[in-house]
């Protein structure tokens, strides 16, 4: 098994670069790129498609010979304001020209030829909340199976107030059983709030065979090759994370560890009746 926790290789440039090979697996690809003014980044996605998301900063952006212009307006992730984004088909070439700081996250996975370059974000992405209590988080979608843009990827955006839970109750999706369960790796980009602080994540199974406990800093990223996966903010600090998933069938359906279902069966009835 490849080592879960992936720290970043430097400030500038290309600081993660997770291929397939790199996570023994099949689908997800990630990288991330610390831009400045003026910087140029131009590739091109092969047999995969991808998904450009402007996690800071702004840029002028070209795929498939389309000139899409300067994109992005959020300069620091926990405005959490919607992500400006893009999606490029396999066999493309695209350009990104870095007009401020910018942090770009290349979000991939195999391309099947069935949608064109286009924005995806910020119209159509709005921050919604999802859970009670000290499970609550916010959710910027990005490109979920609602949003019916892209072959194989699931992209969204995770924001965990201080000292909460978040992809919890813990729950896998890592078997081909569609409609109770798909495949999917799943990548985690994290990052913090302030800057030096922490998170949680917990990668297992309910055998036991994988159960890996990680401390999360502002950068890392975790990889779910599979098993259960929660995450907690460290109390006074917000955790971000951008979630990356792909498998054979572009669905996300997942099952709670059944130790815990308890959990989002009470609040599931707590949230019906107020």
């Amino acid at each position: 098994m490849p080592d879960l926790l992936r720290k970043p290789i430097g400030a500038s440039g290309q600081v993660h670069n997770i291929t397939p090979q790199a996570a023994g697996w099949r689908y997800v690809g990630f990288a991330l790129h610390q831009l400045s003014a003026g910087d140029i980044l131009s590739e091109h996605t092969n047999d995969r498609e991808v998904i450009l998301v402007l996690v800071e900063g702004k840029a002028e952006l070209t795929a498939e010979d389309v000139d899409f212009g300067e994109m992005g307006d959020r300069m620091e992730v926990f405005e959490k304001t919607p992500p400006h984004c893009l999606y490029v088909p396999g066999h493309s070439q695209w350009q990104v020209t870095a007009t401020t700081r910018l942090t770009l996250a290349v979000c991939s996975a195999p391309g099947l030829g069935g949608h064109k370059a286009q924005r995806l974000g910020p119209d159509g992405i709005a921050l919604t909340q999802r859970g009670i209590d000290q499970n609550t988080r916010f959710i910027n979608n990005i490109a979920m199976e609602d949003r019916d843009v892209a072959d194989s990827l699931l992209v969204t955006e995770v924001f965990t107030p201080s000292g909460n839970w978040s992809s919890y109750p813990s729950h896998r999706h890592d078997e081909d059983n569609f409609p109770q369960m798909t495949y999917l790796e799943e990548t985690y980009y994290h990052r913090l709030n302030p800057p030096k602080g922490f998170g949680i994540q917990r990668v297992y199974t309910e055998d036991g065979d994988l159960d890996e406990t990680m401390t999360v800093r502002n950068g890392d990223v975790v990889l779910v090759p599979r098993g259960h996966h929660p995450c907690a903010a460290g109390y006074g600090y917000e955790l971000y994370y951008l979630n990356v998933m792909a498998g054979p069938l572009r669905k996300w359906r997942f099952q709670n560890d059944p130790a815990h279902d308890w959990i989002a069966q009470r609040d599931a009835a707590q949230e019906r009746t107020g």
